[in-house]
């Protein structure tokens, strides 16, 4: 119903749905008059039959037999009054059984169903509106983003390319714009002078397209875009964006980078400034089997354990926690104190040996960046690709399918370090991480997903860890809006920094009960510069600080309702 004024004005304003009435009340006026003829004609034939009836019976005749209804209550009884009836009938089949439903619905419902969408589909963004995020165009990145920035309280605007597409979105949820995105006055009547920022990621023709668009208007708007190749890079800079991102690549390197027997033992997943967020598996350290309090970790190094991640559970470090083989540990410190961590506890890799290979299944654009990140660190790996336009003559390429035991064979699953699988599609992932966990109980599994719904089930089917582009790519680009960081550890799970709510001001920690109601840990607090690593829980909460946190997607939106 709150609708229902825009709809009348704008049904009504609207020239082409003046004409459309226009000649629906012309058609409807040729209908009258034929009824009017024909309840005429009906009285002079009754009178040739010697027989006598009011108006109002002429016209109650000439609709039923028109509408073919045919009552029978009042007929003729000469054959010519039987040929007029045969007549009034057949026009009245074209005409209101015909004619009259589709003219309805083209000149009255459809410009009707129109005015409905429109109402709830702007062209333009009120007067007033700033700080706004402008996106141009709706898939997983964005639907992502869209959900950070909700969270965070900043409002966006999607273009839609048409009426349908626009209502489809509204009807969905998403705040929605009319207009096309590569035309200048859709950004003028969307405040471009006013956003905070524009996130482009169509494809790189139209992202390029889009920037030049932009930069026509505003020359200091900052501008986000995805690259799908690498000669876009140059192309897409030029413009004048600020941030050139490519997903699909930085997928790859991330899956890559949490290979086992890469670089260093921790890998540094986040910082803010001095204190660095690490993981480890527990498998290569000296902990497994231990409880956390049996741990004189904080004494002899300084890290703190902040967080406890198995196959899709987050743990927080309570004191009684038992590590196990196949947890990954977080941890909290600075360089030099994640350097001493690696001196004392880091067993020496066992499991595989030096030429162990690294299996990436799948040799698409994510599968290439985690081979690159492979090669820069000498490691052994082998690329499964049943495409053979993809599938190079290099010996590094086996060409064939991954849910082939043979190929698997061949590549070297029976003494592989890692599985990495990166295909686009999530239920042949779940698949090949189900098949790859059976033929090797003990490797390393990293995997890929599109869907968020699909992150349960791909833990389930064995996978130790669980990236999403989408997820990474939102936080990228929220991470270039917003000065405070967020870190994604794994789909779900993030690290993220906040200041202190009004409602907390003067609390403790304790009192606070920031875990119990949200499912959040303090990491850390940063207070006049300094970063409080593992904050004593008795010290009162002052405004101005800083809360560095850790928790599942679901503990974040949690914290932003109660706080």
């Amino acid at each position: 119903m709150k609708y229902l004024p825009s709809q009348i004005l704008y049904f009504f304003q609207n020239k082409t749905t003046k004409r459309n009435l226009v000649l629906l009340a012309k058609f409807l006026g040729f209908l009258c008059s034929l009824v009017t003829v024909y309840s005429i004609m009906f009285h002079v034939l009754m009178v040739y039959e010697g027989r006598q009836f009011s108006w109002v019976t002429g016209f109650y005749w000439a609709l039923t037999v028109m509408s073919t209804l045919g009552f029978g209550d009042i007929t003729f009884h000469s054959d010519l009054g039987l040929v007029f009836t045969i007549f009034v009938l057949v026009t009245g089949v074209i005409c209101m059984l015909i004619m009259l439903p589709f003219t309805f619905i083209q000149f009255f419902y459809e410009p009707w169903l129109e005015a409905q969408v429109k109402s709830r589909t702007p062209r333009e963004l009120p007067e007033g509106t700033k700080g706004h995020v402008i996106i141009t165009t709706l898939e997983p990145i964005t639907q992502k983003l869209i959900e950070k920035l909700s969270r965070r309280n900043y409002e966006y605007v999607v273009i839609a390319a048409d009426q349908q597409q626009g209502g489809e979105l509204h009807d969905a949820g998403y705040k929605v714009v009319v207009g096309e995105p590569d035309d200048p006055e859709t950004f003028k009547k969307l405040r471009i002078h006013d956003a905070a920022m524009v996130v482009a990621t169509n494809d790189d023709l139209m992202n390029t397209n889009i920037a030049f668009t932009v930069r026509e208007i505003s020359k200091s708007v900052p501008i986000v875009t995805s690259a799908d190749r690498d000669h876009s890079l140059d192309i897409l800079n030029y413009p004048g964006n600020t941030h050139v991102f490519q997903f699909m690549k930085m997928l790859g390197f991330a899956l890559a980078e949490r290979t086992v027997g890469l670089g260093s033992a921790t890998t540094i997943i986040s910082n803010f400034d001095e204190l660095y967020i690490a993981e480890i598996s527990a498998k290569r350290t000296s902990l497994a089997g231990k409880a956390i309090i049996d741990v004189d970790l904080r004494q002899r190094t300084g890290t703190t354990i902040i967080g406890l991640w198995d196959k899709g559970r987050f743990d927080a470090p309570h004191p009684d926690a038992r590590i196990v083989d196949s947890t990954l540990l977080l941890l909290a410190g600075t360089k030099e104190q994640l350097r001493n961590f690696e001196k004392l506890y880091v067993a020496v890799e066992t499991g595989f040996d030096e030429d162990a290979p690294v299996l990436i299944l799948g040799g698409g654009r994510v599968g290439l960046a985690s081979a690159e990140v492979l090669e820069q660190h000498n490691i052994p790996y082998r690329i499964i690709e049943k495409r053979a336009a993809v599938a190079s003559s290099d010996e590094k390429f086996i060409m064939g399918d991954a849910a082939d035991f043979n190929i698997l064979k061949e590549a070297g699953i029976d003494k592989a370090r890692a599985v990495i699988v990166t295909t686009h599609n999530d239920a042949m992932n779940i698949y090949l991480s189900f098949y790859c966990r059976q033929l090797r109980p003990d490797v390393q599994l990293i995997c890929r997903s599109t869907n968020e719904r699909n992150v349960p089930k791909l833990h389930m089917a064995g996978a130790d860890l669980v990236l999403s582009y989408a997820s990474m790519g939102a936080n990228a680009v929220i991470n270039s809006l917003k000065t405070d960081e967020v870190s994604m550890f794994t789909e779900g799970l993030n690290i993220f920094s906040l200041p202190v709510p009004g409602k907390l001001v003067d609390k403790t920690l304790v009192e606070s009960r920031i875990r119990p109601l949200t499912g959040c840990s303090v990491v850390a607090i940063k207070s006049d510069g300094d970063l409080l690593v593992g904050p004593d829980p008795t010290l009162p909460l002052r405004d101005g600080d800083e809360l560095i946190l850790i928790g599942t997607t679901e503990a974040e939106m949690k914290f932003a309702e109660v706080y």
